[in-house]
């Protein structure tokens, strides 16, 4: 394992790659390869790269990987948050004129 990451890196450094460039193939590639492993599971997926699930969302972004995007809860007030009998009250309130 290790002759072929050294190989790895030779071809990296003799093809004119900036570290930044290398740094960036050998994220996308990890990150691929384990939400592959993890059928797309993101929690299991940071697990294996031992990074916070919210860093491999941004890394997932950033690299557009699979261009899934992490899932937002809906805010409240767009789930509805009145309380149940308000709305009651009201339809009483307007027959009741």
């Amino acid at each position: 394992m290790k002759e072929s990451f050294e190989a790895f890196i030779d071809h990296l450094v003799g093809g004119g790659f900036f570290l930044e460039e290398a740094v960036e193939i050998l994220e996308k590639g990890m990150i691929a390869r384990a939400l592959a492993k993890t059928a797309n599971n993101q929690s299991e997926a940071s697990k294996v790269l031992g990074i916070h699930r919210n860093t491999l969302q941004r890394k997932m972004l950033q690299f557009e990987i699979d261009g899934k995007h992490p899932r937002r809860r809906p805010a409240a007030r767009e789930l509805g948050s009145q309380r149940p009998g308000k709305s009651h009250s009201l339809r009483r309130a307007a027959g009741a004129s």
